[in-house]
């Protein structure tokens, strides 16, 4: 695993990454609703970002085929992926199967 990316979800046990690019307008729109993702989940997960463009051997290996793409980890481990992004409100539905 690369070093940064082992870095990045470490320290917590749920750690949902947003895959993201400056020249995407979608990747722009997703942060508003991270963050209201985030205030739901409080201290239980914490989100984190990984620019392609600074980081494009962290892309290739998890396979990122476009942006946004969000991942969560639990216990450094993938348990569910998504490209693109929906409202905050389905994607607390959806990370509360996996976060405890």
């Amino acid at each position: 695993m690369d070093p940064l990316l082992e870095k990045l979800i470490s320290g917590s046990p749920n750690v949902l990454v947003d895959f993201f690019a400056d020249w995407c307008e979608p990747c722009k729109w997703v942060v508003p609703v991270l963050e209201d993702v985030g205030k739901h989940f409080n201290e239980k997960i914490k989100i984190t970002k990984i620019n392609i463009d600074e980081h494009p051997e962290i892309a290739k290996s998890l396979m990122i085929l476009s942006v946004p793409t969000l991942m969560l980890f639990v216990d450094k481990k993938e348990v569910w992926r998504m490209r693109g992004f929906d409202t905050a409100h389905s994607l607390i539905n959806i990370l509360s199967k996996f976060v405890k």
